[in-house]
């Protein structure tokens, strides 16, 4: 079994019967990892796919296989790719990083301007990130909206969090800020324009000396 064997789509109508086992995946997979994550109902998880923002992993036999949402807070300023699971009989196979990078694509591609953030425990996705340009940062330099905070409350680790004022917590914070991002990119352009004309300024010189001589 390889990462062919899987259709990585973005979920529409006709994938909200998947929605009930997906939450389903993700209860069993909190318990079994000891760490919480925020309880979503099957309408929930339903309504994500209706509005075009969610991905759904699809065995070619058409069996579900793996699953991530995205939610907005602050008014669409931050974005938070969420509920990523794989089914346990398809993992090893690269699943979670495919579904990773085409929810990131997604919304890069609905929400260009805002600043992808994520809470996480588990190390394979904080690599995932990683590749994908996020970096670690505090919690300070998430949303503040309320909603999202509320999504903590059915989190073993929850008490941790408000005992320590939300500013740290269980989970490692990470965002992807695209402005950032993109002032990386002027900057090696600029970089890379002073390096050329630094170059050509030599070249000029060598060539005056070679042929004054």
């Amino acid at each position: 079994m390889t990462i062919q064997d899987f259709d990585i789509l973005v979920a529409t109508a006709q994938h909200v019967d998947y929605a009930q086992k997906i939450c389903d995946e993700m209860a069993e997979s909190a318990k079994a990892r000891g760490t919480g994550i925020a309880q979503r109902s099957p309408e929930y998880v339903a309504d994500k796919m209706l509005e075009g923002k969610a991905v759904i992993a699809l065995h070619k036999k058409g069996t579900w296989a793996g699953f991530c949402y995205i939610e907005t807070w602050s008014h669409g300023d931050f974005v938070a790719n969420s509920g990523l699971i794989v089914d346990p009989q398809f993992r090893k196979v690269g699943l979670a990083k495919a579904i990773k990078h085409k929810i990131f694509e997604l919304s890069r591609t609905k929400y260009p301007e805002a600043k992808l953030f994520g809470l996480t425990t588990g190390l394979a996705v904080m690599k995932i990130n990683n590749e994908l340009g996020y970096g670690p940062v505090t919690y300070s330099e998430l949303t503040q909206d309320e909603d999202f905070w509320k999504g903590c409350k059915s989190c073993v680790n929850y008490d941790i969090l408000t005992s320590k004022e939300r500013k740290n917590c269980m989970c490692t914070a990470m965002l992807f800020d695209p402005a950032e991002k993109q002032k990386e990119v002027e900057d090696k352009i600029k970089k890379l324009t002073h390096k050329a004309t630094l170059l050509e300024r030599i070249e000029n010189a060598i060539k005056k000396t070679i042929h004054h001589e």
